[in-house]
């Protein structure tokens, strides 16, 4: 898949897409479908995405807590993983802000990208202070010269699917709501960084992996499925992960921490990919280390129980 970051630098040979645009976390069931729907408007155009860094809701608002369900490389290897050839992954500034609806289809959308179709969900709004909707880009597509499809907003069990759905799902510990929603687990990706090693010293190595930037689950233990990216393990593993401040060592900075069961070896610089698959219980502080061990023993039961029925 290629990338593609400016509007105002683009070869003759990345025009004549068709995209879906939208901001794409999670990538959940109703952007699988209007992806899908992208691909049929235009079968014999390549196929794209056009998305924006950083999020505007992070442009405008810089010291609001963290939302967003997965990082940018995430979203580029589900997005990949989906058959998307171009991912047009825009750097939202002042400039981009600041156009109006016709000024960003005809700067962005027809004359820099050169798209041939667009795809959008019935409540798109674009340009400067949002006051742009899907059928003002209709007309300007007209206008313009590019196609344009106004997708319907999927459902599951009443409520639409969307990325502010699935944030309260995983609030509320239901990480099973929020997988019927996304089509896959919830997965929270990262690097193995170095820790205390303190479940080292009580017979349970974690591998710790930092939540900055990303919307923080219900704190917790969960049973979880877990990738090993790359590395000499790298590989598919049942787990027990503990996502929280870990109040028995008064911990303050929130990580999730994850044990793979059946697994001997170091992880340190790995990347993980840690699906949430089941809410086991909420962070408690015990009285000593065995009271500790003891729980750890029978959360790790639970998850094997839960994982092996999968």
């Amino acid at each position: 898949m290629q990338i593609i970051r400016d509007h105002q630098f683009v070869t003759p040979e990345d025009r004549g897409a068709s995209v879906a645009i939208g901001n794409f976390d999670g990538v959940h069931l109703g952007h699988q479908a209007v992806i899908a729907q992208t691909r049929a408007a235009a079968p014999d155009a390549p196929l794209g995405v056009l998305t924006f860094e950083p999020h505007p809701r992070e442009y405008f608002a810089p010291s609001a807590p963290p939302f967003r369900l997965m990082r940018p490389n995430s979203r580029a290897h589900r997005l990949e993983k989906l058959g998307v050839e171009r991912l047009y992954e825009l750097n939202f500034n002042a400039g981009l802000a600041g156009l109006s609806p016709e000024e960003f289809a005809r700067n962005v959308l027809a004359d820099g990208l050169g798209l041939r179709h667009v795809v959008v969900g019935s409540d798109f709004c674009f340009g400067k202070g949002r006051s742009g909707d899907a059928g003002d880009l209709e007309r300007f597509g007209a206008e313009m010269g590019f196609g344009v499809t106004i997708a319907r907003l999927m459902e599951h069990s009443d409520r639409i699917v969307s990325s502010t759905a699935i944030r309260e799902a995983l609030s509320l510990g239901q990480p099973r709501d929020a997988a019927a929603m996304l089509g896959h687990w919830h997965r929270i990706e990262g690097e193995v960084i170095g820790g205390e090693q303190r479940g080292r010293e009580l017979g349970y190595p974690t591998a710790n992996m930092s939540m900055d930037g990303l919307h923080l689950p219900k704190f917790g233990v969960y049973a979880v499925l877990v990738d090993v990216l790359d590395g000499p393990h790298a590989g598919s593993y049942h787990g027990a992960a503990s996502v929280g401040v870990r109040p028995m060592f008064d911990g303050e900075q929130p990580n999730i921490e994850t044990f793979l069961f059946d697994f001997s070896g170091d992880l340190y610089g790995a990347t993980l990919s840690v699906g949430l698959v089941a809410y086991l219980r909420p962070e408690l502080k015990f009285d000593g280390l065995d009271a500790l061990i003891a729980q750890m023993d029978g959360d790790c039961a639970q998850a094997r129980g839960i994982l092996a029925a999968l």
